[in-house]
């Protein structure tokens, strides 16, 4: 079965059920589908509210991190971030928690339709979020027992043998995709980079950096992953994402990116995008295709 198999689906019906036994301001609100991925299915309550509804028992952790962390990080960084504001407790009817947060207007990057060239704005208010992200200040954030990038996603070796398998499974779908042989033969004789780790998104990918519509940079959502981790791993998304000037604008926002890093975080673009290929394939999602395929050239080249 795919990664992305749900174990639980809340439908529309679902959540207006939940949400008003436990919120009785919102109770009759309307409630829209508004996006759905591998962890977690997302509803649109009443124009204003965003909750989100762990769709796998695995993704349970991450929404404990959310709701512990992103409350204490709001506040810290040049864009929004999503507040859990209102924590729902698990029913008889849904094992889990989940939480609601104030809607941050915009369209996720893969369904933007920006071209690359007009990516630079976008770029630069990402490289200004990551740089205060990063900050070593922003560590103690994670908690007393941080979680260290427990997929190994700054490591390389371990990223390249994982993108080769899953290169493997999209070309099996009938799928053209761009050479990237020679980035994972690198990357399968290097080292992770060193360097203290810093607080991460921990998977940054054109899902979950919002735009406006301006091609401005507006939030970062689907906290999920977050941990301590290299900063290669967030640095992902300069190379899945952003090409030519673009990517030039966010690195000089940044700061400097030593050559191992850089290395890192090329091939874990490659692998998030192989990922989201493989998804977008079996769940028919062509604009989301078309982005990720697009991601592994920008990375390899």
């Amino acid at each position: 079965m795919s990664e992305w198999v749900p174990d639980r689906v809340v439908s529309p019906a679902d959540a207006a059920a939940l949400i008003g036994a436990q919120f009785p301001d919102l109770r009759g609100a309307p409630v829209e589908p508004l996006a759905t991925g591998w962890d977690n299915t997302v509803h649109v309550v009443g124009g204003q509210w965003v909750f989100r509804f762990p769709r796998r028992a695995v993704a349970v952790p991450g929404v404990a991190r959310e709701i512990a962390v992103l409350p204490r990080l709001a506040g810290r960084l040049p864009l929004p971030v999503p507040v859990p504001e209102l924590v729902g407790q698990p029913t008889e009817t849904y094992p889990w928690p989940f939480w609601g947060a104030r809607r941050i207007p915009g369209v996720e990057l893969a369904d933007s339709r920006l071209p690359d060239d007009g990516r630079t704005a976008a770029a630069i208010g990402v490289g200004r979020f990551l740089r205060a992200l990063h900050d070593p200040g922003l560590v103690g954030l994670a908690g007393d027992d941080p979680v260290h990038d427990p997929m190994r996603r700054g490591d390389p070796a371990v990223r390249a043998g994982k993108a080769r398998a899953v290169l493997d499974s999209v070309a099996a779908r009938g799928v053209g995709v761009p050479d990237v042989a020679a980035l994972l033969a690198r990357a399968e004789r290097a080292d992770p980079p060193a360097g203290p780790a810093v607080l991460s998104h921990g998977d940054l990918h054109v899902r979950h950096v919002l735009v406006d519509g301006a091609g401005q940079a507006a939030g970062v959502i689907d906290w999920g992953d977050l941990c301590l981790a290299d900063p290669a791993v967030d640095l992902s998304l300069a190379y899945a994402a952003f090409s030519g000037p673009a990517r030039e604008a966010l690195l000089a926002a940044y700061g400097i990116v030593p050559p191992e890093r850089e290395l890192a975080a090329r091939v874990l673009a490659v692998s998030l995008c192989a990922s989201l290929a493989d998804y977008a394939a079996d769940d028919d999602r062509p604009v989301l295709l078309r982005e990720a395929l697009a991601g592994l050239a920008r990375a390899a080249a």
